[in-house]
């Protein structure tokens, strides 16, 4: 029994390492079923979409398994995953999106649709989806090439490389994706994820998790200049509301350079900034989908690069409450290095109440020649403050060159628009703009500029219970440090520059 046990341990690894061997082209043996052996051609012109999905049957039939891609390029419109079946790319394979729109399934309907982006009301209009699967697998180190894939809405060609609904129990891990349509992996409903060690270089979002419970994203590097890298959401897609909740995020680089310069290693700027024209894109976000909300949420040891700054959004009616962000670098931010945001742009039902943020630590974080334009920015609506944020040991050099006449400006509220930090305009703060905020602390902040700026580094309005300690800021003589409108309960403790006396209890007034 020793000795069947571990022969059939040994055929098993040398299936997952491509090594050959007398099993390769038979059909099922040892729970490893080689697409060939179910007529799969992998030579990059044959449709293999229907001997994939045979393979895939025939593991799910026999009570699960794993169904291997040796090297090879294979061409494929949708595939269906199913229970207890993982697929694995060996090294070598690329499974390459078809380029013909009848090798998809179409979009299915969605009485809900109305309440999110149409990436996020369908699934099966995908290269890989599953809906309602549990105990599933995409794995390996070769690559899906989604170059073939869409996010146009009018258009039957797939939309997403990767699409989970109401599922459980999944493991994606050491892949690598390109150029992937509206999303390389959008998981909506999806409890118990894992998303480990994948290269994204894509062309819109990178890895969206949707609705989901008990994920665990690390060690990925995602590249996505027209889009965020790895968000965070909530919609209305399955027709009721539910929270993404128990997330971690660690470990982890998002960029926005030019599509694709990442995977080759040439890491380019050269290509038009994302549609909305604000820059690249390539971030970290909670929202803006906010019809659930965002609880027990984990953010760490990640790198920013050449992309937009971390975006914490719930504008939909969701709560945003229990979030800690730590140990981040940021290096060329090219909009708000850190946003927060409570809106009421409400793609909701009908009745669904404003949201709430509140709860929120931020700390240790490096950022490094972010844009002038946009401040830290921290910002509610009137008659819905943000609650509860602390900001500690954070230090952030900012380009500079801003000028008196932006410190005048006064930024919309837009209450009801989407929300993106280039949607307000510039701001009168180069440092730290703030608004709409019930309790706010800064510990440890450092906040200082490249070139001159002749705005103030903190502008607060709008802010009951805020404290400052150990706080520093560049600005030249005669510009303030703090503007303060309808702010109360101010203190400020070893403030550089400015006297102790002067920044308690402070209203109307600059300082």
């Amino acid at each position: 029994m020793a000795v069947r046990v571990m022969t059939r341990k040994l055929v098993f690894s040398f299936l997952l390492l491509g090594l050959p061997q007398v099993f390769a082209d038979t059909p099922a043996r040892l729970s490893v079923y080689n697409v060939k052996a179910y007529g799969a051609a992998g030579d990059g012109k044959v449709a293999d979409t229907a001997a994939i999905n045979r393979t895939l049957d025939a593991a799910h039939n026999a009570g699960g398994g794993t169904v291997y891609f040796p090297s090879g390029r294979y061409v494929s419109g949708s595939i269906h995953l199913k229970s207890n079946v993982g697929l694995y790319l060996d090294l070598g394979a690329v499974l390459e999106a078809s380029s013909d729109p009848e090798a998809y399934d179409a979009a299915e309907p969605n009485q809900w649709d109305k309440y999110q982006d149409f990436g996020h009301s369908h699934w099966q209009n995908s290269l890989i989806w599953g809906d309602g699967v549990e105990n599933v697998s995409i794995s390996g180190e070769g690559l899906i090439d989604g170059k073939a894939l869409t996010r146009e809405a009018n258009k039957r060609i797939g939309n997403k490389a990767i699409a989970l609904k109401l599922s459980r129990n999944v493991n994606i891990r050491d892949i690598s994706m390109l150029l992937c349509g509206h999303f390389a992996i959008l998981a909506t409903g999806v409890d118990n994820l894992t998303i480990d060690n994948i290269k994204i270089d894509t062309n819109r979002d990178g890895i969206d998790v949707d609705a989901s419970r008990n994920v665990r994203i690390s060690n990925v590097t995602v590249n996505s200049p027209w889009d965020d890298a790895i968000v965070l959401k909530a919609s209305y897609g399955l027709g009721f509301f539910r929270d993404t909740t128990n997330v971690t995020i660690t470990n982890s680089f998002v960029s926005g350079y030019d599509m694709g310069t990442v995977l080759d290693g040439t890491f380019r700027r050269t290509a038009p900034q994302a549609p909305d024209k604000f820059g690249p894109t390539g971030r970290i976000k909670l929202g803006t989908e906010s019809s659930g909300g965002f609880k027990n949420i984990v953010i760490s040891n990640c790198v920013f690069e050449y992309s937009r700054g971390l975006a914490l959004e719930t504008v939909d009616g969701g709560a945003l409450e229990d979030v800690s962000v730590s140990n981040i670098t940021m290096r060329d931010v090219v909009n708000s290095p850190i946003f927060l945001r409570l809106g009421r742009r409400m793609r909701s039902p009908e009745g669904t109440p404003v949201g709430q943020l509140r709860r929120v630590n931020i700390s240790d974080v490096v950022v490094y020649n972010a844009d002038p334009r946009s401040a830290m920015l921290i910002t509610g609506i009137p008659g819905h403050d943000i609650e509860d944020v602390k900001l500690n040991n954070i230090r952030i050099l900012y380009r500079g060159g801003g000028t008196k006449e932006q410190a005048a400006i006064v930024p919309p509220e837009s209450e009801t628009g989407y929300p993106e930090p280039g949607r307000f305009g510039e701001m009168p703060a180069y440092g730290v703009f703030v608004r709409h905020v019930n309790g706010i602390e800064f510990n440890n902040v450092d906040v200082g500029y490249l070139h001159e700026d002749q705005r103030p580094p903190f502008v607060l309005t709008s802010v009951a219970r805020s404290d400052f300690n150990n706080v520093k800021a560049q600005h030249p003589a005669g510009v303030s440090g703090f503007v303060l409108k309808d702010v109360t309960d101010f203190h400020a403790w070893h403030t550089a520059g400015l006297p102790e006396t002067q920044l308690e209890n402070a209203r109307e007034k600059s300082l």
